[in-house]
């Protein structure tokens, strides 16, 4: 191989090659800062690329699961709250017809409290219907299947059963035409209030449950989504303060490089001295 030749310079092409190399990596580390991932599309490393883009797809996915968790917590509070009143007016009830039963009464007492506890009878359906939240009503009997939360990406689902509060139902057995205009309906009215009491307060129990569980479960989806997010990173994020070093170091091995195809190129220049 001719070592001195104006045709053939190996050192230059030799020096090319290498700072092609460092150029190469330096735009490599170049995207790793700008991007902040070592793994930014199937070409930095198409397996591991895969498994972060399921896992995205996981994550994603979660977002809906909390949605829905959230909407059934939302609406079991709101049945509670509501529930808690229910309870509150069959106290108010309970008051007004123990009252009533007292044979002492004048018939204008008996019909004030008539009409009060046809009023706060009343109300108990007010309350039960404006119970919703975002349409769904867990105490006018429309959601007979209750509340159906989804727990995972799966589609599997966690139930809040349905409490039918209404009047003359099997909670609330007091009917809507009850009333304490005589001592005996009274009575009757009485027992059935105090059946409804123990009833609204088994269902309120039930609700909370429910709700607890609720909130229990989305707290584990957040956890789990943080989880995940981090293993993503784990996997993609790069290391920025060893990418930075990197970079330092390369950008100096660019510019020796630089400086080494100058130094070749210049070689071939010395062959004109023979010459002279």
């Amino acid at each position: 191989m001719a070592l001195n030749s104006v045709n053939t310079n190996v050192g230059a092409q030799i020096a090319l090659q290498n700072l092609q190399v460092t150029n190469s990596e330096l735009a490599t580390v170049q995207s790793r800062i700008n991007t902040g991932k070592k793994v930014s599309s199937a070409k930095d490393n198409g397996a591991v690329w895969a498994i972060a883009q399921n896992q995205r797809s996981e994550i994603g996915a979660l977002n809906a699961v909390k949605d829905s968790l959230q909407r059934g917590q939302s609406a079991t509070d709101v049945a509670i709250a509501a529930g808690e009143t229910v309870s509150d007016l069959l106290l108010q009830l309970k008051e007004k017809a123990l009252a009533a039963t007292d044979e002492t009464l004048n018939t204008a007492a008996r019909d004030a409290l008539n009409e009060d506890f046809k009023a706060i009878r009343d109300q108990i359906t007010t309350v039960v219907d404006n119970a919703a939240f975002n349409g769904v009503n867990l105490l006018d009997g429309s959601q007979t299947a209750g509340f159906k939360a989804l727990s995972n990406v799966s589609g599997d689902t966690i139930t809040v059963a349905d409490e039918d509060l209404t009047l003359s139902g099997s909670i609330v057995t007091l009917g809507s035409s009850d009333e304490i205009d005589t001592e005996t309906n009274a009575g009757d009215a009485l027992d059935l209030i105090d059946a409804s009491i123990a009833n609204v307060s088994a269902s309120l129990a039930r609700l909370g449950t429910g709700s607890k569980s609720l909130g229990t479960h989305l707290n584990f989806v957040t956890k789990l989504q943080d989880t995940l997010e981090a293993g993503v990173g784990n996997l993609v994020d790069a290391d920025l303060a060893k990418e930075s070093a990197r970079l330092q170091a390369l950008q100096t091995k660019q510019q020796l490089g630089v400086q080494a195809l100058s130094i070749a190129n210049s070689s071939t220049s010395i062959l004109l001295g023979l010459f002279r």
